[in-house]
């Protein structure tokens, strides 16, 4: 079975958001509003989406 993939982007500033929220969306490997990220679909991933999912938008890659 293939590893299910997602891609990650920031569409809110991390303006005025708390060091935890920041260092969550730097861990994800976003550094501003538009960029995006490929990742694999994993717990780690998912618990860090969940943290800052008012900052984000996810789509499933196929």
């Amino acid at each position: 079975m293939a590893e299910k993939k997602i891609k990650i982007t920031q569409i809110k500033s991390s303006i005025r958001r708390t060091d935890k929220q920041k260092a969550t969306l730097k861990s994800l490997g976003l550094t501003g509003i538009g960029k995006s990220r490929d990742h694999k679909l994993s717990p780690q991933v998912e618990g860090m989406i969940d943290k800052v999912s008012f900052l984000v938008k996810v789509e499933d890659i196929k």
